[in-house]
């Protein structure tokens, strides 16, 4: 019997890979997203390789929709193991100019949604009567700070303490819970944060990218089929004896 497991924000960038990457690995996926669109595209993409996919609408930041789309996806895949909490939003201003509202918006985003997409999890793993597996995505700012993305990185590091402490929580149940920490990725996060940096320190598009890069230890920036091959590895059994981590998968960027 096949596998299932629910990646969020899985209609473009990392989300997809990592979709991608555990349906080779033999699961079926709910393909979650909040852009419906391209959720029906690589739910497509898969079944008509081959694979088995579902595409499922959802807004992170509502509680419900989230324990819905989990309800839906055990229901329609026939099971429930595997939940990737991978959909986040970026956001790039001077730390003064940060308000309220551009606070409230990333963690319903970044954070809240983690919290909802572990207990909507934790319920699934309950009714199918065994443990799971819980992923979430963090960042290498999750582990370093980095100028004019304060909010950004306030996020992630609390994407960090609720892994560890979910995982102190949720260990009893036979649940594991870890993170993935990516460095700069060639995604559409990426042009954003190259966009908005451009305009607030006038270098010219693709510079800033180019800049930060540079530091990578590697030699190059990473793809999304990097991440995701750490992914594969913390939703496998091999990492059934690691819980409340969150793993670098950077190049060579920040050494922790």
């Amino acid at each position: 019997m096949k596998k299932v497991a629910l990646v969020t924000g899985a209609g473009q960038g990392i989300g997809k890979a990592i979709a991608l990457r555990l349906v080779k690995d033999g699961f079926a996926v709910a393909i979650a997203d909040y852009n419906d669109a391209t959720a029906k595209a690589v739910a497509s993409e898969i079944n008509q390789a081959g694979g088995h996919a579902v595409a499922v609408k959802v807004d992170v930041s509502d509680r419900d929709q989230v324990f819905a789309a989990v309800e839906q996806a055990r229901k329609t895949l026939g099971g429930f193991d595997v939940i990737v909490n991978n959909a986040g939003i970026a956001q790039i201003k001077p730390l003064l100019e940060v308000t309220e509202e551009d606070l409230k918006q990333i963690y319903s985003v970044n954070v809240f949604s983690v919290f909802f997409g572990i207990q909507a999890a934790v319920e699934a793993f309950k009714k199918e009567g065994h443990g799971g597996k819980i992923i979430n995505a963090a960042s290498i700012a999750a582990i370093q700070g980095f100028p004019i993305l304060s909010a950004y990185s306030t996020t992630k590091f609390a994407v960090r303490g609720l892994t560890q402490t979910a995982a102190r929580d949720l260990a009893p149940l036979g649940i594991t819970v870890n993170g993935y920490c990516p460095g700069i990725v060639g995604t559409g996060m990426w042009e954003q944060i190259d966009a908005e940096l451009s305009k607030i320190n006038g270098k010219p598009i693709g510079e800033n990218f180019k800049e930060y890069s540079s530091s990578i230890a590697l030699g190059r920036p990473s793809v999304p089929e990097d991440v995701a091959g750490l992914v594969s590895f913390l939703a496998s059994p091999d990492s059934d004896y690691m819980t409340g981590q969150s793993l670098l998968i950077d190049g060579g960027m920040v050494f922790n």
